[in-house]
């Protein structure tokens, strides 16, 4: 079954780190991200805006939400919403950046990537 706070899970697949960034990071700023399922029964793709802050990722409706940027570009994060969960890692790289993602919810999981273009 397909749910449309799913898209939340996928949030968490953007960004949280190897390292931590204290001090402005290269990466701060808006960034547009898109997060393809490629397995599972999750939507075909959900759309949204994050914000990097001095290496943190955030989301203004998420609470459960931990993300971060390396000053390499790396980045890792995950996310809770209820009973769903999605965590996911890749690299940010100048303007765009990439990576997988898996979740699950209600006993199923899903899994793609993502792609992300700086705003």
């Amino acid at each position: 079954m397909k749910t449309p706070s799913l898209w939340i899970i996928a949030v968490a697949c953007l960004v949280t780190p190897a390292s931590l960034a204290h001090a402005r990071s290269a990466y701060d700023g808006s960034w547009d991200l898109v997060f393809v399922t490629q397995t599972g029964t999750c939507d075909p793709a959900y759309n949204f805006t994050v914000n990097i802050s001095n290496g943190v990722v955030t989301h203004p409706n998420l609470v459960k939400f931990k993300g971060y940027v390396a000053k390499s570009g790396s980045v890792r994060a995950s996310v809770t919403v209820h009973d769903k969960f999605a965590s996911g890692t890749g690299r940010l790289s100048g303007t765009s950046g990439r990576g997988r993602w898996n979740g699950s919810a209600a006993g199923t999981r899903c899994s793609g990537y993502w792609t992300a273009q700086r705003n």
